[in-house]
């Protein structure tokens, strides 16, 4: 069973044909709609953010790190637009704003 633990063996598969084909499952599966986005009651399709270059990601939703066997699972993908996705994985800046009204 392949690792996905460095960021070469992540690009590898994210580069691979079969990781190419299944993405392109899971978005028509999904309506190139973001789940999560569905989920709350809203639309966001591929058709937003036209400054954007790519609105859309496909998540594994049990992470490749963790679940090596599950990466080329189409029942473990979820299409999420580029926003939940950064979200999911915490990868918004944790710094505190420039400025803290309740001091004034």
């Amino acid at each position: 069973m392949p690792e996905y633990k460095t960021y070469e063996q992540k690009m590898r598969f994210y580069k691979s044909s079969e990781w190419k084909s299944l993405r392109l499952q899971a978005l028509e599966r999904d309506n190139y709609e973001c789940q999560e986005c569905k989920r709350q009651g809203e639309v966001y399709t591929d058709q937003h953010d036209p400054d954007k270059h790519k609105r859309l990601d496909v998540d594994h939703i049990k992470e490749i790190e963790d679940y090596p066997d599950l990466a080329l699972e189409l029942d473990n993908l979820q299409v999420l637009c580029v926003w939940h996705h950064n979200e999911k994985h915490n990868r918004f800046s944790s710094k505190p704003p420039k400025w803290d009204d309740e001091k004034w």
